[in-house]
């Protein structure tokens, strides 16, 4: 950079990204200079002048990839949260650079031999047991990212790393802009039955555009809210079919991702062979707890028995009720979500929407940070960063008056943002090589529905339990007490393994005294009634068996997609074998669930969607231990945080479960969580 070139806030950002400046025109002269940094300091370390000793490795290669990785992952998340024509196109355009570089990393011969040299050195006895195993890690990792082949096979397998990335966002940019590009102006007469606010935003977006009526959209706070209150049941099946043909060959054919995801399938089968794995499933479960396909196979089939007669009562319920009160014989999918509702206020006299009336955002954020502040001993504090939109919020995570740790919180949806809710880091928590220590920054995305003028924004329960799961995450990141960087907060953690902090937090959101704290009426202000509390509770299993077997046949049909190579060039009829195998419910024959299956087409979950339930076992099974104390029991939150939360990747997950629980998982507790005991 000359002395008269404006800066570049990707390269001068001076602790946290700035957002607030960071433009396209930035990218790619700041990927250039990050990468030519990165292959400098990888050439050095993989110089005899650099002795094979973990720390001087590390503070020559870990300080340069970091700094690469950090600005990169600010415009990764720019792509993600405030998608635009000209950052997209310098993403892409950066996207093979940074691929092509951490491929060759990965499979660089000379560094993988650096490595084993610091393996085979007689001090490697004496390194921590959190450095021995990031190195455990890095030895693994660079066999599965080719730096045992040689020649043609490792050309090979770096193209197929370049193209993977290239398809994989070009299938999630299909799946935002399909969401993007469909809109319906309804009249007020076709929203009938759908709650106030909802149709108040949807007057509003359409008055923006300077259009009659009301727009509906295929974002998620617009879509769901017409599929569980709308009477009009062609106005649900115009949604129904727009929302589960997304990315597909129903759409403009520049969309469709049918054919992304047979190639993504034969490059990663092909990326299988080379590495001497029968199949991609293989590859994916080599860093995770499950040891085998079969393993996992055999963890969801016994799952779907156990479930399945729950889902055929809860089905026949459903069909009953949809004959008997609304005059409707044959319901089709397009209906469920609408009868479900139905059937659950006239069981249970109780209705989401009246819920969601006491779920008042600031409440809400308000109650989730004492619990968390009671059961993990921190404090949390508004803090100032720059953001990339007046909606984002910052904080800081405070322990005995240090800052140990900060975050964003992006809670709405608007167009150009990514569907769905994640966390992901902004840097980790690392003893830095040059001396101080870096505390851990964490991203908290949600897409709820944002406040009407002049209103709190109001979150459905399911809502405040989505904020609540990301939040579990954001903690395994935040509290870690972990300062090697490879086995921080998340990094290292075994991916079936990862959603356990999530899961478990999504466990307040059930209790009667947290609720009491967690809830003001917005026109009232006043907590939760116990008679509508208890009618949730009754509600709280209510079709736990059809959701469970929804949840099985995504795994399922990734599981088999990734372990029977023969299924890439038949995704639509595996995924009806599955749902013939599984569902109490198959969709119609239009729906293509898949072409928008982000999770693990583009999201990092390939061969790994069964996670989900496998992690959902550790975590009811932690939860048990707050039922046998209580909810907020600060000595139980007090172990789960040093055994689990601060210890990250420096222990594998089974020791940190075994550590905090006293003995092996057991799938007892998730059973009669969810209802399905005995």
């Amino acid at each position: 950079m000359n002395l008269t070139s404006p800066p570049n806030p990707l390269l001068d950002a001076p602790d946290l990204p700035l957002f607030d400046q960071i433009a396209a025109p930035h990218v790619e002269p700041a990927v250039e200079v990050l990468l030519q940094q990165a292959q400098a300091a990888l050439e050095q370390a993989v110089a005899d002048t650099t002795p094979a000793t973990y720390d001087a490795v590390s503070a020559v290669l870990d300080v340069a990839t970091e700094r690469l990785g950090r600005a990169w992952g600010a415009v990764n998340h720019l792509n993600a949260v405030a998608d635009t024509p000209e950052l997209r196109a310098a993403y892409n355009a950066c996207l093979p650079k940074v691929t092509e570089f951490h491929t060759n990393m990965g499979a660089d011969e000379r560094l993988y031999a650096k490595y084993k040299a610091i393996a085979g050195a007689p001090q490697s006895a004496q390194l921590s047991p959190a450095r021995a195993m990031v190195l455990k890690h890095a030895l693994r990792d660079f066999v599965l990212s080719g730096a045992e082949l040689q020649g043609q096979a490792k050309t090979r397998f770096a193209q197929i790393q370049e193209r993977l990335a290239e398809l994989s966002q070009k299938y999630s940019e299909n799946v935002l802009d399909a969401t993007d590009g469909f809109a319906h102006y309804a009249s007020e007469a076709e929203l009938s039955g759908v709650p106030g606010d909802v149709v108040q935003a949807a007057r509003a977006a359409a008055q923006a555009e300077g259009r009659e009526g009301c727009k509906v959209t295929l974002h998620f706070p617009s879509y769901f809210p017409v599929m569980q209150y709308a009477h009009n049941r062609t106005l649900r099946e115009t949604l129904y079919r727009a929302y589960t043909t997304r990315a597909s060959e129903f759409g403009p054919n520049e969309r469709d991702n049918t054919a992304l995801m047979q190639e993504i399938l034969a490059l990663r089968q092909e990326e299988a062979q080379l590495l001497g794995f029968a199949n991609y499933a293989e590859v994916s479960l080599a860093p995770k707890m499950a040891q085998s396909p079969q393993e996992v196979l055999d963890f969801l089939r016994d799952l779907a028995r156990r479930a399945r007669p729950y889902a055929e009562r809860d089905m026949a319920e459903l069909r009953a009720f949809a004959a008997q009160h609304l005059d409707l014989h044959e319901p089709q999918a397009w209906d469920q979500a609408y009868v479900s509702e139905r059937l659950k206020e006239a069981r249970y006299a109780f209705s989401e929407q009246e819920l969601k009336r006491y779920f008042t955002e600031d409440r809400v954020l308000n109650g989730l940070f004492k619990i968390i502040e009671t059961v993990f001993e921190v404090a949390i504090r508004p803090d100032q960063a720059a953001v990339w939109n007046p909606h984002v919020r910052f904080y800081k995570v405070e322990r005995a008056g240090q800052v140990i740790a900060q975050f964003y919180l992006d809670p709405y949806a608007r167009p150009g943002k990514r569907p769905g809710a994640w966390m992901d880091d902004v840097r980790g928590r690392w003893q830095r090589p040059e001396g101080p220590l870096q505390t851990p920054v964490a991203h908290l995305v949600c897409n709820f529905a944002p406040p009407l003028p002049g209103q709190p924004a109001l979150l459905t329960h399911d809502d405040v339990i989505t904020l609540f799961h990301e939040f579990g995450h954001g903690l395994h990141h935040m509290l870690t007490q972990v300062s090697d960087i490879g086995v921080a907060g998340i990094s290292g953690v075994e991916w079936d393994a990862v959603e356990l902090p999530s899961q478990f937090m999504e466990n307040f959101c059930w209790e009667w005294e947290v609720l009491k704290h967690l809830t003001a009426h917005v026109e009232t202000g006043q907590p939760l009634p116990r008679e509508l509390y208890d009618k949730m509770m009754a509600a709280k299993n209510f079709q736990s068996g059809l959701q469970t077997l929804r949840q099985i046949e995504f795994a399922l049909f990734d599981m088999r997609l990734h372990a029977e190579p023969a299924q890439a060039s038949r995704v639509q009829a595996l995924m009806d074998e599955v749902r013939a195998e599984v569902s109490v419910n198959p969709p119609p024959s239009f729906n293509r669930f898949q072409n928008a299956f982000s999770h693990i087409f583009a999201g990092g979950y390939s061969a790994g969607y069964y996670s989900y339930k496998w992690a959902e076992v550790l975590s009811a099974d932690a939860w048990s231990a707050f039922e046998e104390t209580e909810p907020l029991s600060v000595a139980t939150g007090r172990r789960l945080r040093q055994e689990v939360f601060e210890r990250g990747g420096s222990r594998t997950a089974l020791e940190n479960f075994k550590a905090f629980r006293g003995r092996e998982p057991s799938m007892d507790a998730l059973l009669r969580h969810q209802g399905m005991a005995g």
